[in-house]
């Protein structure tokens, strides 16, 4: 005779209930295997990015000017996991994590000071087709730059910039399709042979208040993403390497770069440059400072690099007519 209770649970049935949730501590592991290996492949593309050949439609370099976008995939594999309940790909998840973080962390935190600064510098790829080139230039020398840099600019246009920039920059020089326009004395200017056959470069010296200042302006040859040739950067990084061995020749000790390099910092084929100059965006920016598309900004390619000067901040410019974003820059001489 029973008095209702459930009693004590038989054997059996106590056995049955380990054993099912054994099988499911151990699903919870087996689960998402593929999900940890694509979180594994993403850390490693990181990582090694580097190593990823350019033999082939220069997709190294396609990578790496895209690099902080892989990111994008973290928060995918945390909920491919979750949706699994996979503990194995959340633990894979963290890889690619901390290796981003190590590498663009660093931009997520605001270094741009409130104050300081000898020099302002600002730089601007105006775009050849813009329909408002006065509108553009007063855009940009609203920023309260020293020294303005414009690239593609066009022949029949340079006149409306010169004019809308007269009151603003009493020193101005224009070499091919680039600009320096200056609020102190400029000297020494002369185009930068870049291996084009044409002046997409130049050179001046700069008469600042805190002492002479080595001041280039570079528009890189463009590069293009081709269906049957991939990322075609040839002529730009033989650009790059030119650029690289005047900027090494330089005597005065202030070197400032600006300009549309069409690459980041990231960009092995433009260590030529980058390993003798620094990025103010890295080391004084707020954020990623992104600079191309104008529309939707996806990549840094506009630079204000710099050597014998301390960045003190760096941002990105309002838009304007171009296709791409002005940026500024200030620097302690």
């Amino acid at each position: 005779m029973t008095n209702g209770g459930t009693g004590a649970q038989p054997f059996g049935s106590r056995l049955r209930s380990l054993l099912e949730r054994v099988r499911d501590d151990r699903g919870v592991w087996r689960r998402g295997i593929l999900i940890a290996l694509f979180a594994v492949v993403i850390a490693f593309l990181m990582i090694l990015h580097a190593q990823i050949p350019n033999r082939i439609g220069n997709v190294g370099s396609l990578a790496e000017t895209f690099l902080p976008w892989l990111g994008l995939f973290i928060p995918v594999i945390l909920v491919a996991a979750l949706l699994r309940r996979s503990a194995t790909a959340l633990i894979a998840l963290l890889l690619p994590l901390i290796v981003w973080l190590n590498l663009f962390g660093g931009l997520l935190t605001g270094k741009s000071a409130a104050a300081g600064g000898d020099l302002t510098v600002a730089t601007h790829n105006v775009n050849a087709e813009n329909p408002d080139p006065a509108g553009t230039a007063k855009d940009v020398a609203a920023s309260g730059a020293d020294v303005v840099a414009l690239q593609e600019l066009p022949i029949g246009q340079v006149s409306a910039y010169e004019k809308a920039l007269a009151g603003t920059y009493k020193y101005h020089e224009v070499q091919g399709t680039v600009g320096l326009w200056s609020k102190h004395p400029l000297s020494a200017a002369a185009p930068v042979d870049i291996r084009l056959g044409w002046t997409r470069a130049m050179r001046a010296t700069v008469a600042a208040p805190g002492g002479e200042v080595a001041v280039y302006v570079a528009h890189m040859p463009s590069v293009r993403v081709k269906v049957n040739a991939g990322f075609t950067a040839n002529q730009r990084d033989k650009s790059s390497d030119a650029l690289g061995e005047a900027i090494a020749r330089e005597q005065v000790r202030r070197v400032v770069l600006l300009g549309d390099l069409n690459g980041t910092m990231n960009d092995r084929s433009l260590n030529a440059i980058t390993s003798q100059l620094r990025s103010t965006q890295g080391a004084a920016g707020d954020g990623f400072g992104f600079s191309w598309p104008a529309s939707f900004p996806m990549a840094r390619i506009d630079q204000i690099l710099v050597r014998g000067v301390e960045p003190v901040s760096s941002w990105t410019l309002p838009r304007t007519a171009s296709d791409h974003l002005p940026i500024a820059a200030r620097v302690d001489l």
